[in-house]
């Protein structure tokens, strides 16, 4: 981890808010890197501007600039996450349509009950073509947590622009697993069919 140099360090007492501060822009951006590569959960802007003495808006700058210089850098609801490569398992896409809160917890629950994870969410949208949101949602903790920020926000969700029809990207052990997710969401008259 970067400290500050023993002339700054004399002026604040060295705590997890300051321990950071006074970092040039590339030093900074490579501490972004390291505190997500080393958490295995999402790390919000807000909490890395605490650890970085920072504003919110310097990180998602700094997290913008990384992005753009190829670092895979996932943006969820819940904060920054180092996007891991080389997952094993199976990854297929499955069309879905809700309309109400209800239904939506249905839907992200069936999923992670059946041992799957929601790793994104897709719309088609008129001007913009296909527009794309990571969730990585892959229990029921990490479900309400989404659902709690959707109930602060319901006009965000991607799927209003749809009239609720949407696709999600799921990851799961096996064909198996997956095919037992959609046969799933089929019952519970979540899993969008054309009539």
């Amino acid at each position: 981890m970067l400290r500050l140099p023993a002339q700054q360090a004399d002026r604040a007492p060295e705590t997890p808010e300051r321990e950071n501060a006074g970092l040039g822009t590339a030093q900074r951006r490579e501490v972004i890197l390291q505190i997500l590569t080393d958490s295995g959960d999402p790390v919000s802007a807000s909490a890395l501007a605490r650890r970085l003495g920072v504003s919110r808006q310097i990180v998602v700058g700094d997290v913008a600039l990384l992005r753009a210089g190829g670092a895979q850098i996932d943006a969820t609801p819940r904060g920054y996450l180092l996007h891991r490569t080389g997952g094993s398992g199976y990854v297929g896409i499955l069309a879905c349509v809700h309309q109400t809160a209800e239904q939506l917890q249905t839907e992200l629950y069936t999923v992670v009950d059946q041992g799957g994870t929601v790793v994104d969410v897709t719309v088609e949208n008129a001007l913009y073509g296909e527009l794309r949101g990571n969730l990585n949602v892959a229990s029921r903790y990490d479900a309400d947590e989404f659902l709690r920020l959707a109930a602060e926000a319901p006009d965000s969700l991607l799927s209003r622009m749809t009239g609720g029809v949407h696709l999600h990207r799921i990851q799961c052990s096996s064909e198996a697993a997956f095919r037992r997710i959609e046969a799933e969401l089929a019952a519970r008259g979540i899993l969008y069919q054309k009539n």
